[in-house]
């Protein structure tokens, strides 16, 4: 019997395993603590915050939003033993499905210029560079 892929929403227990798998994709920075960053999800729109899982094992992420103008993807991981399976694939067109059914039209993502490889993923789902610099502010 193999192990299947299951998407779900995320559940409060889960918050230690998530961190851990955003540690292991390189998501966290000194300057974002996760644990706040999943505090304030919970509060908006928590129904767009998914987590993949195989053998009940949390192996892969995604938190979406909807502004009613744009969409947004955030913490998209997949665990580092589990990439080039479709789990990245699924997990964001689970996150698509979502967002088209509140009336999004449009998704935004943020991607490190170093990651390379992120970029190349991203550009194979159908995403491409909107030739803008994205500007951000700490309040």
């Amino acid at each position: 019997m193999t192990d299947t892929f299951e998407i779900r929403p995320f559940e409060i227990q889960d918050q230690s395993a998530v961190i851990a798998l955003w540690d292991r994709c390189n998501l966290t920075v000194s300057w974002n603590d996760p644990k706040e960053d999943i505090e304030m999800k919970l509060q908006v729109q928590p129904e767009l915050f998914f987590v993949g899982t195989l053998s009940r094992r949390i192996v892969a992420s995604a938190m979406a939003g909807y502004d009613g103008h744009r969409g947004w993807i955030y913490y998209l991981a997949v665990d580092p033993g589990c990439r080039k399976l479709g789990f990245g694939r699924k997990i964001m067109e689970k996150a698509e499905q979502s967002l088209r059914t509140m009336g999004c039209r449009k998704i935004n993502l943020q991607v490190r210029h170093t990651n390379q490889s992120v970029i190349a993923f991203y550009t194979r789902l159908g995403f491409s560079d909107d030739r803008v610099m994205g500007l951000g502010k700490r309040i």
